[in-house]
Order: structure tokens, then sequence, then C-alpha cells
């Protein structure tokens, strides 16, 4: 490829200019392979943010993505090959429970997945909260789990997409996530390099996604689909709503630990979070229409719900842990050294939880990154206690922190300041499922 200039392909794209194939597989290359520097990425991607990509670009840059790596095989398994991926929100835990519930119907499940970006959590970083599991393996190793268990759950690794993995670390800290094109070509890259051949997007919208109002929500679901069936894959998308936490955990480990509440019926610790199960089972649902195992939506609800309630997504989700952790079936659980109880200064019913202050609170107690070399606290982590809908009364637990300091704990009670609304009368609970699409 000819050396070109990125100063002027910079300069094009901040000037509202629409860039050719040729300039944006350019520019990828040489930022992966270190000719182009880390602020000039970053000036790109702030025009990008402000100025977008069209059809075109989107569909260049994902498929300069896909072309920076290799993309797996999986024509040897005999089987429907479906996934799901969601564009993110506070508290967004469906995938741990998602892989290993589709993988029981035969279906496989070849899952990789992302980091946290700003206040959303990620389903890598939730993983690693379990100990010794590896998200870090080869596509060699990937396949056989594949081959012996239908699910795998892996990250971008050096082969697989390596130039989203870098340049998605740089939009996290350089505020310029929240642009439809650039999530595009990143979430589809990162599916199509995988081998699946059917995808249902669990796209986010409101003030704890990335994408905050439903116009720009139902613009990424349709863009989702057009270039995810451009590459040849089958696609489905969800609207759900992200203006409150999902479930009653937002972290890592303590995300983790609901889920297997959720799978696991006999060991159930608090009630199940209505708005958990509900997105969760209509994915799985999604899921199983586009792998040719149900006829409708709600009939895979119906099969995913034995599959919970009968401990066989249970006995998948612990072979997985399992084999991804070299053979460790014991699930350790990481404690944080200080627990913090936040209780009711008042009376009445919760009308509204707001995600984004949880998010970003969150991210205070250490379950997120502010920069790329941050490490994550995966003992750290919220549990509320009450959503909305429920009645509680003037000294009743909120909600709990879990952090390492005294400091970090003080600070995320302090951007929890009215986060919680609490009325005098109750309200009635909207379904999460906006839409679908597909």
């Amino acid at each position: 490829m000819k050396s070109l200039n990125p100063v002027e392909i910079i300069k094009k794209k901040r000037d509202g200019g629409v860039l050719t194939k040729e300039e944006i597989v350019y520019f990828i290359s040489a930022y992966l392979n270190g000719q182009i520097e880390e602020y000039q990425m970053s000036a790109l991607l702030m025009a990008i943010y402000f100025k977008g990509l069209n059809e075109e670009e989107t569909r260049a840059f994902t498929e300069a993505y896909i072309g920076s790596g290799e993309r797996v095989d999986l024509s040897f398994l005999n089987k429907p090959k479906v996934d799901k991926h969601s564009t993110g929100g506070v508290g967004d835990k469906t995938s741990i429970i998602l892989a290993p519930l589709i993988a029981c119907f035969d279906v496989v499940v070849p899952m990789m997945s992302g980091r946290g970006l700003g206040h959303t959590g990620g389903t890598l970083d939730k993983l690693e909260s379990i100990k010794g599991f590896n998200v870090n393996l080869s596509v060699k190793e990937f396949k056989e789990i594949l081959s012996k268990i239908n699910v795998c759950m892996i990250g971008q690794t050096e082969s697989l997409v390596p130039a989203d993995k870098k340049i998605y670390a740089l939009r996290d800290v350089t505020a310029t996530v929240e642009n439809t094109g650039l999530i595009t070509a990143s979430i589809v890259s990162k599916k199509i390099a995988e081998g699946a051949e059917g995808i249902v997007y669990d796209v986010k919208c409101g003030s704890g996604s990335t994408l905050s109002d439903i116009k720009h929500s139902r613009i990424l679901a349709n863009n989702l689909l057009k270039v995810t069936k451009d590459f040849g894959s089958k696609a489905m998308a969800l609207l759900t709503d992200m203006t409150e936490p999902l479930g009653y955990a937002i972290g890592n480990w303590v995300e983790i630990e609901e889920c297997i509440d959720v799978m696991n019926p006999a060991a159930r610790k608090t009630p199940l979070s209505n708005d958990l199960i509900e997105v969760t089972l209509n994915l799985a649902g999604a899921m199983l229409l586009l792998a040719g195992k149900c006829k409708s939506i709600e009939e895979g609800i119906g099969m995913s719900k034995q599959k919970l309630e009968n401990y066989e997504c249970l006995n998948k989700f612990n072979k997985l842990v399992e084999i991804q952790t070299g053979g460790s079936s014991l699930i350790e659980a990481p404690r944080a050294k200080i627990a913090k109880e936040i209780k009711a200064n008042e009376s009445g019913y919760v009308t509204h939880i707001d995600a984004l202050k949880f998010g970003l609170a969150s991210v205070e107690l250490g379950c997120g990154r502010k920069k790329v070399s941050d490490k994550i606290d995966y003992s750290a982590g919220i549990k509320i206690i009450k959503k909305t809908g429920d009645e509680i009364k003037k000294g009743d637990t909120l909600y709990f922190l879990y952090g390492e300091s005294e400091d970090k704990i003080s600070s995320a009670k302090d951007m929890l300041e009215n986060a919680i609304e609490i009325k005098n009368n109750p309200i009635k609970t909207k379904s999460r499922i906006i839409e679908i699409i597909g």
C-alpha cells in the first residue's frame, strides 16, 4: 500500500470530508504497525466523533478491522453458530447467562467480548473476576473448546481483529465511544471474525448506555443489521431500556454472583431481578430463533426457562469455567476490604434509579477504568437492594458499596446523592424491551 499523509486524512475528516477505503485501510494499518502515533489516531477518532461515518466508511472500517487479523473457520462444526452482543450498559450481565444457556441447545456460541467502556461494564472484566479464568486463548484453543462444549468466551487475540482491540481501548479514554459508525465497525468486525453465522444485538438506549436517545439507538441497530448482512450473516436487534441499572448487581464479581443465582435455583440468596430475567430470556428466544431451534421468540423463551430451572444452564456454565480455568471447578469469591450500607432517609416508593450515576460511581470504586493502564478491582461493586416499584421505609437499606478504601467508598457515595428517587405514590414498572427489529 502506498504511503499517505495521516495529517491530511485527519484534516479531511475534521472538515467533514468522506474518507476513501484506501485512506481508512492505510490509517488503521499504519497505526497498528506503529507508523502512526496514538495522538494522531486520537485526533482522527475525535474528528469522526463530530463528523460521523457514512455507510461506505463504516463498511470500510469494519472490513479493515477484520482484515487486520484472521477469521475463525468453524465450518467443521455442523451446528448452528449464533452469538449475542450488547452495546453496553450498567449492570448488563446477560452474556454470562446466555452463552452457556444457548449452548445447551446444541448451538455453538463463539463469543468474543470486550472490556468496559466508560461507565458501562465489560464481559471480559466480569469473567476475569473468576480466579484463573482465561479469556486470552489462541484461535486453536477457541475452536477446540467450542468442539467440546459448544461455548467459549474470549477476548480479542493478537490474531483476531487486533486493530479494533487497540482502538477500542483508546476510544474508552478519549471520550469517543458514542459514535454509531465506530460502534458498528467495532462490534460487527468481532462477530464476523469469530465465525458467527447469526447474531442478536442488544442495543441499549438511555442514560446508562453508550447512546442515550432512542433515535441514535435505532440508527445503530439498523446499521448493525445492514453491515452484518453485508458480510453474509443473519441478524436481529432488540432495543432495550438502559435508563436504570439491569439487575441488582453492578461491578464484576458481584455481577457473576448474581448470574449464578439466576442459574442455580436451589442456592438463590435473594429474589431474582425481573428486568434481568426479562431481557435475558428475550435475547435467548431471539438467538434460538436465528439458530432454527424454535418458530418464535416466545417459544424460545419457554424453552430457555426450562434450561434455567433444571440446572442444565448451570452445569454448562460450570463446564465452561472448568475448561477455561485449566481444570478448576471451584469458584472463589473475591471479597472487598470495605462494605458500606446506605440507608433510606425517607419512606415511600422507589420511582427511579439513575443508571449513569451508578455506572460512574462503580468506576470510582474500581470496577472500570479511567485510563488504559488502570487495574480493575474485581471485588469492588454495588448491590442495589430496592428496585423501582419497591416500597421502602426510612432506615431500610437502599444499596451496598464495596471497595478497597474509605476514600473510594466516600467518593462513590457522594456521586450517588439523589441517584435514587423516592416518592409517596407507587409507579407501574415498564418493560425493558422497547422494540424488536429484523
